[in-house]
């Protein structure tokens, strides 16, 4: 009996395009050819493939000798391992209050992790040694959770960066009062190509322990990694990755893809587009009375207030998020496939919504 054919078919209209999250695009056709090359035979699986061997050569050409790359499933799963492996149970981590791992990711780092997040205000999604300090004191103190970690988000939740002197202060900082430092990166790629500097410039070079390296906002169809780059700070990490869930049996498929987008510049490419239309967008909306930027616009994000109104019947048209609800505060992103004429399009629609 011959077996049934596959019904595949597609499910949406390619031509629907958003603003809504650099997350909403498809997988880059380069990663794509990538994953289809990784596909067929038999290759062992937990990491001991070939590809996650080659993708570490890579890591150490982007992060120094040191570096090591450990694949996971998501962003939130690098983060809440990456955590753990510089914490104690007792252990607790100083960040910005609107970081991911505090707002975005359900509190997996505290539920999941064990640990404890001691967030600090800031106006542009930065932590600086100062506002570090409001948090760093009580080491001795039986009954507060003890800081242990600095993380820092780069580019931040508000497409904000850190210039590599500032990250070079947080790390010589935090590693004085005995803290490690964690470095979010799931939009690095942006962040680098917006500060035309390499990744290594503002982590390994200035004093980063580990970092969580993105590559689903970047053109992966699915699949981060944690890269340790201080050794002396972490411990167990492979038991830590397991004991998360996020040791993937056939990891040659994560790995492939973090293959395909650091091996040349792919990573590199995909940043700038989505940076410059991010640049363009920005342009288009300053030109429309009535809508205010909130934030300058250096990565692939762009943070705009207007009339609660005109943004619900603008989703009706585009996808997009409200940061802030009752301020009228909306973020609008662009990724790796964001087109002229896509930015184009939504700027004449906000453009007629307003005159509404």
């Amino acid at each position: 009996m011959n077996p049934p054919k596959t019904d595949a078919r597609r499910h949406h209209d390619p031509a629907i395009r958003g603003f809504a999250s650099d997350n909403y695009a498809g997988a880059h056709p380069e990663v794509l050819a990538a994953l289809a090359l990784a596909n067929g035979g038999h290759q062992v699986a937990y990491g001991e493939d070939e590809y996650t061997e080659n993708l570490q050569r890579i890591v150490r050409s982007h992060f120094g000798a040191t570096a090591e790359a450990f694949p996971v499933f998501n962003g939130t799963g690098a983060n809440v391992v990456a955590l753990q492996a510089l914490t104690d149970r007792w252990g607790a981590v100083i960040c910005a209050e609107s970081a991911h791992i505090n707002v975005d990711e359900g509190g997996a780092p505290e539920r999941m992790g064990g640990l404890k997040l001691l967030t600090v205000p800031t106006p542009d999604g930065k932590l600086t040694p100062e506002l570090i300090d409001k948090q760093a004191y009580g080491w001795d103190d039986e009954h507060r959770a003890m800081p242990q970690v600095v993380s820092i988000t780069q580019s931040t939740e508000l497409g904000t960066l850190y210039t590599p002197d500032e990250i070079r202060a947080i790390c010589e900082h935090a590693h004085a009062h005995g803290m490690k430092v964690h470095l979010d990166g799931s939009r690095i790629a942006n962040a680098a190509a917006a500060l035309n500097v390499p990744m290594r410039t503002f982590t390994n070079a200035v004093g980063v322990d580990i970092l969580s390296l993105g590559g689903t906002k970047n053109g992966a169809m699915f699949g981060e990694a944690v890269v340790v780059i201080n050794q002396d700070a972490v411990s167990h990490m492979k038991h830590l990755r397991k004991l998360s869930m996020q040791l993937a049996s056939k990891m040659r498929f994560v790995s492939v893809q973090l293959e395909a987008l650091l091996a040349k510049d792919l990573w590199l490419r995909n940043a700038r587009h989505a940076n410059e239309m991010a640049q363009r967008l920005a342009e288009g909306v300053r030109a429309v009375h009535g809508v205010e930027i909130l934030h300058p616009v250096r990565s692939n994000a762009v943070f705009a207030r207007l009339p609660h109104d005109v943004s619900e019947r603008l989703q009706k048209r585009y996808r997009f998020y409200f940061w802030d609800e009752a301020a009228g505060d909306v973020r609008w992103m662009c990724a790796f496939d964001t087109t002229e004429e896509d930015v184009d399009g939504f700027v004449a629609a906000l453009k007629e919504e307003m005159a509404r």
